[in-house]
């Protein structure tokens, strides 16, 4: 479906609760997004909606209006602990945004209440809310409703009360799929009522997205929102007042690259992506040090109570730093972002897009960075071509200097900074390993000694990609990394504690039977375990027509035969051995002094 033109709120084909109009007006809404205008009628006129438009394109609004409007036009009017609209998405970030949001619409609405089920929170605590709120609209991740839905045994019975569900939304619906959420979506959407309306958001796409668009949905109205501008045969995927840019630097010059452009732009807003929870952490307190008079934070995956205050008051900042993974790529909306900054290629293609529509959202303008390998060049036609993203070379970052040094000597200070710098470098490794992409991100191809210049690494960890290999161009520190001690004197207690332990240990433990393998024993072993596989093999040939008596002379009579060819036994020997027998064959063997031959 063509998308429509953009207009004012009034200019729907269907009419919005002037109260709903009143919050657009105090939100500063005026006008409507393309992805408004064409799914908010849809949805108030009970149709499903399959919507796929651009990231940062206003999707949340097309769906929380026409929840709204539908709720406030039942004929039986919701009770306390019935909830007749459900929102599902990947992640508590997003689910925290989409609340916010819900919230601003129904203060207007006292009737209807709204609860959050994301992780991150204690899940008895959200039963008990629910149990004394209620709840008529629910946000909520994947695993914390599943979970949800299974604790009848702590008195709720959400499965009762979703039969009275009107709408379901799926927002960022092929994320949730990425994410491995597909068995959670499946146990939940078992317990939904089929008579309901239900809308699928998302930015791209997918064959996995397409089955769920086939079994959740009835007869939907499909909906390809492109922007001004953008030619009718054409897929763009980013804004188009996006300005999406990629510079070339060597592994052991990326982090100096990108902190000497964070202190030219240190007044803006900006967000910094890394590959791994573990980068996050340690590039993000590298750069807290080194990129002075400015907020740095860090989000990852495997923080806990954590992201939803530093979410906040990142959201808050006019010029700041967010260090982070993908957990913040999708959908999530951070005003007056200037810079979006992959340090490290996403592993998809769509995930670069996604990461690059943190800035520019509802036709602001912004900007993008993604830091490539010379090796890697090549992923700038691959995403031309695959994601219709074109990126321009950047002219290169001026006022470089050499900081690796002091991240160095700062690892030396603290034991914590210098684990930190060991898990990061082997999650990187890891990460770049199980890159889609992998015809041009190829590990076998990364300098590993360059790459760990990069990370300031005092020394290389011991990792199998690692092994078997020698690094000339890598200096290792002179200092023994086992007496850097921890700069916390709780952790630094702690360690000197398991180290007494562990040396008490093993003075009194038994001392352990050590095997001194023999090369010739073991040389001599497998070449009788060959005999004995050439044996059987022989067997098998012969069909068992030679016996174990007749199998053991054979044997015998080639290990003579080798000895002779090796000068060990003159041909007489061989002849005497021979014709008369094993018997004789043993005190020949026995005389020779040598018992590689016999079968003692």
């Amino acid at each position: 479906m063509d998308n429509a033109t953009d207009g004012t709120w009034a200019s729907l084909p269907v009419k919005l609760d002037d109260r709903i109009l009143q919050t657009l007006d105090e939100m500063k809404f005026t006008h409507m997004t393309p992805v408004q205008s064409a799914c908010i009628p849809l949805f108030m006129r009970n149709k499903d909606v399959a919507a796929e438009a651009v990231t940062g394109s206003g999707k949340t609004l097309a769906f929380v209006i026409p929840i709204v409007e539908l709720l406030l036009k039942r004929e039986e009017k919701l009770k306390k602990m019935q909830v007749g609209a459900l929102v599902i998405t990947p992640t508590r970030e997003l689910a925290l945004q989409i609340s916010e949001v819900m919230q601003h619409f129904i203060q207007k609405f006292p009737q209807f209440k709204q609860i959050l089920l994301i992780g991150g929170s204690n899940p008895i605590e959200d039963v008990e809310k629910f149990k004394e709120q209620g709840a008529n609209i629910v946000i909520a991740t994947p695993g914390r409703l599943e979970d949800m839905f299974r604790r009848k045994a702590d008195g709720l019975d959400l499965a009762s009360s979703i039969k009275s569900l009107d709408v379901l939304v799926l927002d960022e619906a092929d994320r949730l799929l990425d994410m491995g959420f597909e068995m959670s979506l499946n146990t939940i959407l078992s317990f939904l009522p089929k008579q309901r309306r239900t809308g699928l958001f998302s930015a791209t796409q997918t064959q996995e997205l397409e089955k769920l668009v086939r079994a959740g949905l009835r007869n939907p109205v499909r909906i390809t929102v492109k922007e001004k501008g953008v030619a009718s045969n054409a897929t763009q995927k980013t804004p188009s007042r996006l300005s999406n840019y990629y510079t070339l630097c060597r592994a052991e010059d990326k982090f100096n690259n990108l902190v000497a452009f964070l202190r030219q732009h240190k007044h803006e807003k900006n967000l910094v992506f890394f590959s791994t929870c573990a980068c996050v952490e340690y590039y993000g307190r590298a750069l807290e040090m080194l990129v002075k008079k400015i907020t740095v934070c860090c989000i990852h995956g495997k923080m806990k109570n954590k992201r939803n205050k530093i979410f906040a008051d990142f959201r808050a900042l006019k010029s700041g730093i967010l260090v982070c993974t993908d957990v913040m790529a999708r959908g999530i909306d951070i005003p007056d972002v200037n810079w979006v900054l992959q340090y490290d290629p996403p592993s998809s293609a769509s995930a670069f897009v996604h990461r690059c529509g943190r800035t520019a959202r509802i036709g602001n303008q912004g900007n993008a960075l993604v830091f490539l390998l010379p090796m890697e060049e090549s992923y700038v036609n691959f995403l031309s071509i695959n994601q219709k993203c074109p990126l321009e070379k950047m002219s290169p970052i001026r006022d470089v200097v050499d900081i690796l040094p002091k991240v160095k000597a700062w690892c030396l200070t603290d034991r914590a900074v210098f684990d930190r710098s060991m898990r990061a470098f082997v999650s990187c490794v890891q990460a770049y390993a199980k890159h889609e992409c992998s015809l041009i991100f190829r590990t076998k191809d990364l300098d590993f000694a360059a790459l760990a210049r990069g990370f300031a690494l005092l020394r290389l960890p011991k990792m199998p990609e690692l092994r078997g290999k020698t690094f000339p161009d890598f200096i290792e520190t002179t200092v023994d990394t086992d007496t850097i001690r921890y700069k916390d004197k709780q952790r630094q207690k702690l360690r000197r504690k398991m180290l007494a332990e562990q040396k008490e240990a093993d003075l009194t433990a038994p001392p352990k039977k050590t095997w001194v393998k023999n090369k010739s024993w073991s040389k001599q072993k497998s070449k009788k375990d060959r005999r004995k596989k050439v044996a059987a093999k022989r067997r098998r040939d012969w069909d068992s027509d030679v016996d174990d008596e007749d199998m053991k002379e054979l044997i015998n009579d080639t290990q003579l035969l080798k000895k002779l060819k090796k000068g060990k036994i003159s041909e007489e020997d061989f002849e005497k051995q021979v014709t008369e027998g094993p018997k004789s064959k043993h005190k020949a063997g026995a005389c020779d002094g040598d018992d590689d031959g016999g079968d003692v």
